[in-house]
């Protein structure tokens, strides 16, 4: 008898122990997979370019740019930094490769599957750490209710919300951050003693002052000022994505690059066009913004190095800063477009993504050329349409009043209108005619490279509203006999006239309801999409740089 209850335990034990070892398995095998999204890739530059005085400003902006890598992770999560030390001194095989994913995610949440944890249980803090985890909109909106004083503050995207006992306080980044920003700020003085270029030597001792006074303003300017320079960054807060609570509060990131001259010269054409451009938007003129400046320098460059947020997750093809609309106002923006980064995502991405969801007739009209182009005029496109705006009477700017659907609401409205700005440099003769069917496929391909990321995040979700917007109305077809999509080339430049003009009216008017129903009906996953989507599942998401400088 004891002998068969030793026999039964016995199986027990190996049951439990092959549970184990299967979940165990299960566990490794999803998170091969989910590094596996992210297509490792080498981001080379040619150093040759830049004389030995240039080299060191390079490596000195490297390292700064290393710590914005540090301050964006303390942005993302309050338990970023114990997370990321576990990991880093575990001997566990499987928690060496976890600390891989987090690495990609700036975090143990899945940028690419609705900020799931894969790490742990908790739920990612839609206010990321900018907030106190348990604030909700209610109490930070009542604050400022009850605390109008303390509403430029709360608001500012340069600022921490913090509790003080029983009360609400706001840290400027400069105190809050002091310590890695005083690194940082070191760093860009030693870097402007090397630069012979006056303009970035300029801009350089400026923004090191800015980490210290919390006041970018005065180096905003100077960027936009940046001339005849070869090395081109920014280094800085900016972006308010991480933000999902209000879109307020702006995350770290720099771009580290080295301008392509003879690229940068042929597009020099696009930015004369810039005030007809807002002429010709499909708005009433008294919601035009005809103040801002004029001044649209589009830069072509090759990336060296990308840190904090422009590195968590997806990776970006090019920027348009600053944000501040009075920088706007005074002097516009600047398009700064990293190739080597658009050479990438082309061939690894882009390509095999049409090849699966287009119609097989339309792939011919599928091209860099017309990738390139329109993430030109989607940058150029944030500088057009409604910035400061007046809500019952009251001044105000698009992003405060659209508070967290302004992310995907803009990257929807650029989208939108680099189509529409193509098809205007079309009629002007800038492009042409040929260009334009290359335009609407291949930015129907690269919708499916986008709503990859997640109808959450703001350029996924930008992307569904225009799918499921333009497939609504009949400018793009489903084939339900072969799971492909085709543009009707009929329709497509009407439908998105009229989608323009329902984006840059919720802006123009503040409209935050507006937003949220738009979003709320057409950034989904709607049956075709979840089709064309679901047919991608083996391609990689996005890709995995391997900076050149780092090796």
């Amino acid at each position: 008898m004891k002998k068969l209850h030793f026999i039964s335990y016995l199986l027990i034990a190996i049951m439990i122990i092959s549970c184990n070892n299967k979940k165990t398995e299960n566990r490794s095998n999803e998170l091969e997979a989910k590094i596996n999204q992210y297509s490792k890739t080498s981001i080379n530059y040619n150093e040759s370019l830049l004389d030995e005085n240039q080299k060191v400003v390079v490596q000195k902006l490297y390292e700064a740019a290393k710590i914005i890598d540090e301050l964006f992770l303390e942005q993302v999560y309050d338990k970023n930094l114990e997370i990321k030390d576990s990991l880093k001194n575990s001997k566990n095989k499987f928690e060496k490769r976890e600390l891989e994913y987090f690495n990609i995610n700036f975090g143990p949440f899945d940028r690419l599957d609705h900020n799931k944890p894969f790490i742990g249980n908790s739920e990612k803090p839609k206010g990321a750490n900018f907030y106190p985890k348990d604030l909700t909109k209610d109490e930070f909106n009542n604050w400022i209710k009850n605390h109008p004083d303390d509403e430029k503050k709360f608001t500012s995207e340069f600022t921490v919300i913090r509790r003080d006992g029983e009360n609400l306080k706001a840290i400027p980044y400069s105190e809050f951050y002091k310590t890695k920003l005083e690194k940082i700020s070191n760093l860009l003085i030693e870097a402007a003693k090397y630069a012979e270029n006056e303009s970035l030597k300029n801009y350089l001792t400026l923004r090191a002052k800015a980490f210290h006074s919390n006041d970018y303003f005065e180096s905003d300017m100077a960027w936009m000022d940046l001339k005849d320079h070869l090395i081109e960054v920014v280094i800085g807060p900016y972006e308010v994505y991480e933000d999902e609570l209000f879109n307020y509060k702006a995350a770290f990131e720099c771009f580290l690059t080295i301008v392509d001259p003879e690229a940068t010269e042929k597009l020099k054409t696009f930015a004369s066009y810039l005030k007809e451009m807002e002429e010709n938007l499909p708005i009433p003129n008294k919601h035009k913004n005809f103040e801002r400046g004029s001044d649209s320098p589009i830069m072509v460059v090759q990336e060296v190095f990308g840190a904090g947020d422009t590195k968590a997750g997806v990776q970006t093809l090019a920027f348009n800063l600053p944000n501040d609309e009075r920088v706007r106002k005074a002097k516009g923006s600047k398009k700064v477009m990293l190739k080597n980064l658009h050479e990438a995502k082309f061939n690894k991405l882009l390509k095999p993504i049409a090849e699966i969801v287009l119609d097989n007739e339309q792939l011919k009209y599928v091209t860099f050329n017309g990738f390139f182009t329109h993430t030109l005029m989607h940058e150029m496109s944030h500088g057009l349409g409604p910035g400061f705006i007046k809500v019952n009477n009251k001044e105000t700017e698009v992003k405060k009043e659209l508070k967290e659907t302004y992310s995907t609401i803009e990257e929807c409205k650029a989208d939108i209108l680099g189509m529409f700005n193509n098809k205007f440099m079309i009629e002007k003769g800038v492009l042409s005619k040929e260009f334009e069917k290359k335009m609407w496929v291949t930015f129907l391909a690269g919708i499916f490279r986008s709503v990859r990321f997640g109808t959450n995040e703001a350029h996924g979700g930008g992307s569904a509203i225009i799918y499921n917007y333009l497939l609504e109305n009949g400018a793009y077809e489903f084939d339900k006999q072969n799971n492909k999509v085709k543009v009707n080339f009929d329709k497509a430049y009407d439908v998105l006239k009229e989608l323009a003009n329902k984006i840059l009216m919720i802006q123009a008017e503040g409209n935050y309801e507006g937003a949220k129903n738009l979003i709320k009906k057409y950034a989904v996953q709607t049956e075709s999409m979840k089709i064309l989507v679901n047919k991608l599942s083996e391609l990689p998401i996005d890709i995995k740089p391997e900076f050149e400088i780092e090796k």
